[in-house]
């Protein structure tokens, strides 16, 4: 992919970009990413260049996202999808039981306890266990959250992640998120471009597919519905940088 990505229409596009793994590097713990200053103001000029019509999509709740990217406020989609802010800033999330989540949460904690190097990240309506620093402990992880997912039933659902799997409520969806999105201004009525690394967000790529925009995917070469592929996050972020730099040039 060339660094201007020309497929990309240089006026009216409706920008839907993942946070960890496509705008940051993955950090060894969640609570160990830093947001540059100088990726904050592309941002900001990105948003400023689409009238608006930029949302962040994670698995990160909106308020993590908000501390983050401060004191950047962006529409966003959170928790794969569960919660969204639109551009009023009015905020909207699925109904769900939480409570069905306690002893799950009480097991996991005490199993990712007696295994140095493991991580439960609770997220309240999602619970997350990271086992990139001890990888030898895939396998038990990958068993022990299955048998989580049996307990719950379909009202929760496994996530595959990087060096991680996540419960959380069935209703999570990028794909709907977007949809909402794509029906209310500013983002109505734009080329919806989608740029993720995530293989949970097939379903997203297919829908922007779908409403004729395009979909990116970040990082080796798995199989993907994604039209276009950027090779890392270096290059979003200097696509971003470059893109502003384009359009925002004074015209001579």
């Amino acid at each position: 992919m060339t660094l201007r990505a020309a497929f990309v229409p240089e006026q009216g596009i409706a920008l839907f970009l993942d946070v960890d793994g496509t705008l940051l590097e993955i950090a060894a713990l969640p609570d160990g990413v830093r947001v540059p200053a100088a990726l904050r103001n592309t941002l900001q000029l990105a948003a400023q260049r689409e009238s608006g019509a930029l949302a962040l999509i994670s698995g990160r709740s909106i308020q993590t996202l908000d501390r983050l990217f401060a004191p950047g406020m962006f529409p966003a989609a959170g928790l794969h999808g569960f919660e969204r802010r639109d551009y009023q800033g009015r905020l909207s999330s699925a109904a769900v039981d939480t409570s069905l989540l306690t002893p799950v949460r009480l097991a996991l904690q005490e199993w990712a306890q007696r295994h140095r190097g493991l991580l439960l990240e609770d997220k309240g309506v999602a619970l997350a266990l990271h086992y990139r620093n001890a990888p030898e402990l895939e396998g038990p992880a990958h068993e022990i959250m299955h048998q989580a997912a049996a307990a719950l039933g379909p009202r929760y659902r496994l996530w595959p992640g990087k060096c991680a799997l996540e419960l959380a409520p069935a209703q999570c969806s990028v794909r709907d998120a977007i949809e909402a999105f794509m029906r209310e201004p500013p983002f109505a009525g734009r080329t919806p471009v989608f740029v993720s690394d995530d293989s949970t967000d097939e379903d997203a790529f297919a829908v922007v597919n779908e409403l004729s925009g395009h979909s990116i995917r970040v990082g080796p070469h798995e199989r993907t519905v994604a039209r276009y592929r950027f090779a890392s996050v270096a290059g979003v972020v200097a696509w971003l940088r470059e893109r502003n730099t384009h359009i925002m040039r004074p015209q001579r």
